[in-house]
């Protein structure tokens, strides 16, 4: 519930990836002791996700325990948002260096199109880091994902997909602590990391 409050605070249920008319909230500024996310209070229990990625290997958050992991949802043919936030994770993910224990799971919401040979495509183009999980199923596998995670997904035509765009940030103990909207950079990430580190 608190997740669903934040999305609704965040005006997340109105945006969808290839909308012209998307409402995003402006990021809040970075300041000393602040999270650039929302902070979910109290933090909440990460829901289960278990998926393969385009290799057939099985990545489960439950497995993450001991590390961050951004949970978000994007598909391959996204013409607008979705590669602006894989970009800004990636970008993340390098900046905090290759021994620090962050991933990202990106899950797709487009099981037509986000293919094993897109996907893997897709990771090669966009210079994805080994820890950026890009992760697929059938569209049964994958909806129950969305639905523990409050994501819809609908086919529009031209392979857009209208879909919640969020990415929740969880703590090595599984716990969702943070959740940004589809402005969310690379700076805010590293920021929210180091308060979380330095609070532990």
């Amino acid at each position: 519930m608190r997740r669903v409050l934040a999305l609704t605070a965040l005006l997340l249920l109105a945006a969808g990836c290839g909308s012209s008319g998307q409402t995003l909230v402006e990021a809040p500024t970075q300041t000393a002791g602040r999270f650039a996310g929302t902070e979910l209070v109290p933090p909440h229990r990460a829901d289960a996700l278990s998926l393969r990625d385009a290799s057939g290997r099985r990545y489960t958050l439950a497995a993450r325990k001991g590390r961050y992991v951004l949970v978000t949802f994007l598909y391959t043919k996204c013409p607008d948002v979705c590669p602006l936030i894989a970009s800004n994770l990636n970008t993340a993910l390098r900046a905090s260096g290759p021994k620090a224990n962050v991933d990202v799971l990106a899950v797709s919401v487009d099981p037509k199109g986000d293919t094993p040979r897109a996907v893997r495509a897709y990771v090669k183009r966009k210079h994805l880091d080994p820890r950026f999980h890009y992760l697929i199923g059938t569209r049964r596998q994958l909806e129950r994902v969305w639905a523990a995670w409050h994501v819809t997904a609908q086919d529009k035509s031209l392979g857009v997909v209208n879909h919640i765009v969020y990415t929740a940030l969880v703590d090595p103990r599984g716990r969702e602590r943070l959740i940004y909207d589809a402005q969310v950079t690379a700076q805010q990430v590293l920021h929210d990391l180091r308060l979380l580190k330095s609070r532990r």
